[in-house]
């Protein structure tokens, strides 16, 4: 009898398990500074309820991490990862030099998967990406534990307009 393989959860980064506000401020000027924004990446503190989160979801099911951040960052973001405990999991991230918006990236990343493997889960702290993930059938949880406030919305433009995170 062959072995079912698990299913998997995708679980976003910025927002969801990286706390990503002490950087916000690289994004809210003409122009924007989007290389100290992602140099500041490996400073983020850990938001709690997102690694739990995955640390359980990881006893169950495969962990794929679905990210706006450029691939670029793949070095950075594996190591952040590790540092703070988060279960291994694959790491899908926007290619470089790809400017859509974030919606687009990860609902084309999250199409790509499903042919590979059942998705029984995404977790994401986009509004428009959790629709868009539950108009395209999967199952979502909006995550909002992150607190939120003015800056929010600069990190909100930046994943959907400017299409860079």
């Amino acid at each position: 009898m062959a072995e079912q393989q698990a299913a998997c959860v995708v679980i976003d980064i910025d927002g969801v398990v990286a706390d990503v506000r002490h950087r916000l401020h690289f994004l809210d000027r003409k122009p924007k500074n989007w290389q100290g924004f992602f140099a500041a990446a490996k400073n983020d503190g850990v938001l709690q309820v997102g690694a739990d989160f995955a640390r359980t979801a990881s006893a169950s099911h495969l962990v794929v991490y679905l990210t706006g951040r450029p691939e670029r960052l793949r070095t950075t973001t594996m190591a952040w990862l590790a540092g703070h405990g988060l279960p291994e999991g694959t790491l899908l991230m926007r290619r470089d030099g790809d400017h859509r918006p974030a919606v687009m990236v990860k609902l084309s990343h999250l199409r790509r998967l499903r042919h590979d493997v059942a998705v029984d889960l995404v977790v994401d702290d986009d509004p428009q990406v959790i629709d868009a993930a539950a108009e395209a059938g999967f199952a979502v949880w909006l995550a909002g534990w992150m607190p939120r406030d003015a800056d929010n919305s600069v990190l909100h433009m930046a994943q959907e307009r400017d299409g860079q995170t």
